[in-house]
């Protein structure tokens, strides 16, 4: 099972880059290039514990919807989302806050397993482990412009 891990520090307070990380309107706008947008459950606003939200985006030329829940949060330190019902067999994303000294580490952890089982592993080390490291850290610089320009 690929884990990706991303860390970004942001000249931003903790609960800021925390409210921003879970905002759908801003995830929209962090994943422009895959045309992301919320279709069910929670569309706008902030995510909750217990939350729902269907994303729709196109990925590799096809539009997918993936349904993740929010399992479990401490403001302004974590929350976790995971997949009920999209692409992949399983994924868990873990978003982690530290407050330090001039704004905030924030740390992605993504842990997913391929569907298709040997055909997913090869898959996973041809190219969807680089896409999928890409798309976070794509994500985290994004969500870092706009925290850092907020203030």
């Amino acid at each position: 099972m690929p884990i990706i891990k991303n860390k970004q520090f942001i000249q931003a307070p903790v609960v800021v880059c925390f409210d921003l990380a879970r905002n759908v309107d801003i995830h929209t706008i962090t994943t422009a290039k895959t045309m992301e947008k919320a279709v069910d459950g929670v569309t706008q606003g902030l995510l909750e514990e217990g939350d729902t939200v269907t994303w729709e985006a196109i990925h590799f030329g096809i539009k997918q919807r993936l349904t993740a829940k929010v399992t479990h949060m401490k403001k302004s330190t974590v929350f976790v989302d995971i997949m009920v019902k999209g692409a992949f067999s399983s994924f868990t994303h873990t978003h982690q806050f530290i407050e330090e000294k001039g704004g905030t580490l924030m740390i992605d952890t993504f842990e997913y397993k391929s569907p298709f089982g040997l055909i997913g592993r090869v898959t996973d080390k041809l190219f969807l482990e680089n896409y999928m490291t890409r798309f976070i850290n794509s994500r985290a610089k994004e969500l870092k412009r706009i925290a850092e320009n907020a203030k």
